[in-house]
């Protein structure tokens, strides 16, 4: 049985990394990062469209009308 490290394990098939195996901790880690870095992306696509509003009467309308 092979020692249990903290370190980054790669698997290799023919010479070729194909998969990792990680400890839990900095897999989550990760996942949490891309979700960080996702959010980021989608404030930064948010904030470069103008801002447009209209009045809550004329929303609620449309959407009555949707509903019929």
């Amino acid at each position: 049985m092979k020692k249990v490290t903290n370190e980054p394990e790669i698997i290799t098939r023919a010479g070729k990394a194909i998969s990792v195996i990680l400890p839990l901790k900095d897999y989550q880690k990760l996942l949490d990062r891309l979700e960080d870095a996702e959010d980021t992306a989608c404030l930064k696509m948010a904030r470069s469209k103008p801002l447009s509003f209209r009045p809550l009467k004329e929303y609620l309308a449309e959407r009555n009308k949707a509903r019929v």
